[in-house]
């Protein structure tokens, strides 16, 4: 017996030593390099520097190791055991410590949130919170909730709730944190403030010239008829301008009310678009703008809202009408629908395009690339918005193409129909 336990202990030991000099590796070679420089500045012999390493060596390998009790680590191993299969059906990510703050158990949402995890070693190998690591260390039977932010890669919020807890009577303490995403909500809530903000600003504007010019027609212009005719033609169109504002906020209020539910009727998206550029003939011809309309054959069906798909056509033809001016031309396209997979809607205009870091932003709303033009334009900055969010309401998509100098092309997907209504193939 002797004989069979000695080669089994060489082993080991050699493992063990192998395993040291692995964890310890960043201070070695530090040590070495510390050693080997002292020894170029002759401060130290090369007798004295290799005597000196293998001291560091020894010392590293008979040092006595942090020692974990047979109740730690039988309590991690109950934790694990205990919880293991209760986290997994959980939705939210969950970690569970053990009372010295290691990680005993965790489910896959938490790894895929805090990347690699291992059980056994410190939270605050995972989760580099400093918030949270305190309210770890101070856990009681109370929960504390903590908000933190995180700036890398993209911005993150979170909120953490640590609380210590006792699984079962006879059971080891834990301590739980539980991990929820608020970025969703933080996006939400500052977005409607920018909303609100942007709205009462772009209200504001056309108010303060009524008021103005409202006065000036009571007081120094009473008796001006060509300053009256003047301003009550300036005041006609800020009074349109806030009309049209307030139009598209309640267009885009009861688009989002009805977001959830998909259109059911059967629309005939050509007639739609044929009958949108008969609409704005007068303003193409303002504006010296060929339009070229080509339709597929026979009538492209859509499931959709009629009066929604308007607005949609309104919009692009209109935008590309007036920011594609100077192109002195705009197509548009209708395919696709019965007998294809989807039908398509593209508009483009040949002016002046959109330089590439502005077209993400698009289809925020208020969002412009020059503020000026699109007011002067008449533009109230939440056009592309309800096409948006009308697109995403039929379950399409939205597409923009553009480069500075060579004009844009807006592209709308939709799921095409039968003419006896069936769906042929969702979109997207």
């Amino acid at each position: 017996m002797p004989d069979a336990e000695g080669p089994e202990r060489k082993p080991n030991a050699l493992r063990e030593a192998r395993t040291r000099f692995h964890e310890l590796r960043w201070p070695l070679g530090a040590a070495a390099f510390v050693l080997l420089v002292f020894v170029g500045a002759g401060r130290i012999g090369p007798g004295e520097g290799a005597l000196a390493a293998a001291l560091i060596a020894l010392a590293v390998i008979v040092a006595p190791r942090p020692h974990v009790s047979k109740e730690d680590s039988a309590g991690g191993a109950a934790l694990s055991t205990v919880v293991t299969p209760i986290l997994s059906g959980l939705p939210d990510p969950v970690l569970v410590l053990d009372r010295r703050g290691a990680v005993a158990a965790f489910n896959e949402q938490a790894l895929a949130v805090l990347g690699e995890i291992k059980v056994g070693e410190p939270v605050s190998f995972a989760l580099r919170a400093p918030e949270v690591l305190a309210a770890v260390r101070g856990a009681g039977a109370v929960p504390r909730t903590v908000l933190y932010v995180e700036r890398v890669p993209v911005e993150r919020w979170r909120e953490a709730h640590v609380a210590r807890v006792k699984l079962t009577p006879e059971g080891p303490e834990a301590i739980v944190i539980g991990l929820r995403d608020l970025t969703e909500q933080r996006r939400s809530e500052r977005m409607r403030g920018d909303f609100v903000a942007n709205a009462s600003h772009e209200l504001r504007t056309p108010l303060a010239s009524l008021l103005g010019f409202i006065e000036t027609l009571q007081g120094p212009a009473r008796n001006d008829p060509g300053a009256r005719d003047r301003f009550l033609e300036i005041m006609r169109a800020q009074a349109n301008r806030m009309s049209r504002l307030i139009d598209d906020l309640l267009s885009l209020s009861r688009i989002e009310l009805k977001a959830h539910v998909r259109p059911r009727a059967v629309v005939d998206l050509t007639a739609v678009v044929s009958g949108v550029v008969d609409a704005l003939g007068p303003l193409a011809h303002e504006r010296a703008v060929e339009i070229k309309v080509g339709a597929g054959e026979p009538p492209v069906l859509v499931r959709g809202d009629r009066d929604e798909l308007i607005r949609v056509a309104e919009n692009l033809i209109e935008n590309a009408i007036k920011y594609g001016q100077s192109g002195g031309r705009v197509d548009v396209t209708v395919s696709g629908g019965t007998g294809e997979e989807a039908a398509r809607l593209v508009v483009r205009d040949y002016g002046p395009g959109v330089a590439p870091e502005h077209l993400p932003r698009l289809t925020e709303r208020f969002y412009r690339v020059d503020v000026s033009d699109s007011r002067d334009k008449g533009g109230t900055g939440l056009g592309l918005a309800l096409v948006k969010h009308v697109v995403q309401r039929h379950g399409g998509r939205l597409s923009i193409d553009s480069a500075a100098g060579e004009g844009a092309t807006f592209t709308v997907v939709l799921d095409g129909a039968e003419a006896d209504g069936e769906p042929l193939r969702r979109v997207g």
